[in-house]
């Protein structure tokens, strides 16, 4: 078995780092949560929108007089300014929670692998009596296919 990851994390580390995730959300506290049709029904913003965005807003400010009464060319700024501090803020997460994502699915991998072993060495000692039944029985639940007609098995 290839082990990649073999760390332990501190219960003090941890909770650091909760208290850091948690000042972070305090320092946020303008962070909204969108429904899937939220989305859906919001217009595309990507890589190549940025540029158009800053620009409209360039022309907006140095042609103010075509602009109606009603549109609130601060508030785009603000907009804006906040966009890109929070994008600032996002690679980084982004990257940390990729690695996070990345070591959890490794972890997972590798105990379950280590599992699938002790599995086969219990099975194996079943057979020949050095293990109670019920002990297999206990692992051998894991692989037990649940029925159509009773998929709550």
């Amino acid at each position: 078995m290839d082990n990649k990851v073999s760390a332990e994390l501190a219960q003090q580390a941890l909770e650091e780092i909760l208290k850091g995730i948690n000042q972070i959300n305090q320092n946020l506290p303008f962070l909204i949560t969108l429904t899937s049709d939220e989305k859906k029904s919001l217009p595309k913003f990507g890589d190549k929108s940025v540029a158009f965005v800053k620009r409209s807003y360039e022309l907006a400010q140095q042609h103010k007089n075509i602009l109606p009464a009603s549109f609130d060319l601060a508030e785009m700024g603000r907009d804006i300014n906040l966009y890109e501090k929070l994008y600032s803020i996002q690679q980084p997460l982004r990257t940390l929670f990729e690695k996070i994502e990345d070591t959890l699915q490794e972890l997972g991998a590798e105990s379950y692998s280590s599992a699938l072993y002790i599995y086969a060495l219990i099975k194996m000692h079943k057979n020949i009596g050095d293990i109670a039944t019920e002990t297999f029985d206990d692992l051998a639940k894991r692989f037990v296919k649940k029925s159509a007609a009773n998929p709550e098995e």
